[in-house]
């Protein structure tokens, strides 16, 4: 998987809480990137293993609105995502000669 700046967002998306099931609209809101970015992503995401989809069951009419693809990422996605994100830092404070912090420290 070639991580992209748009596939490191998405991913860092997943990451806020790795257990959660998201829809692609949650994560355009997350990632900042138009569906025409997200859903590609996913779809490679899919199939590389990092993550599951699976459509919730509802009465869209009951319900008001239509069903939604919910994503989760694999426990392999998520040691694969974390791992892209730490080289990533790791490549930004190599080339910008600091280091910079692990999501969450302080």
């Amino acid at each position: 998987m070639r991580a992209t700046t748009a596939v490191t967002r998405v991913l860092a998306a997943f990451l806020e809480d790795p257990a959660a099931d998201r829809y692609g609209l949650d994560l355009m809101r997350d990632s900042g990137y138009p569906s025409g970015t997200v859903y590609p992503i996913l779809m490679r995401l899919e199939k590389a293993g990092w993550i599951v989809a699976n459509w919730e069951h509802l009465d869209p009419v009951a319900a008001g609105r239509p069903a939604r693809k919910y994503y989760r990422l694999t426990a392999d996605g998520a040691v694969a995502a974390r791992a892209e994100l730490a080289e990533l830092r790791r490549q930004l404070s190599r080339g910008l000669g600091l280091t910079l912090p692990e999501p969450g420290a302080t």
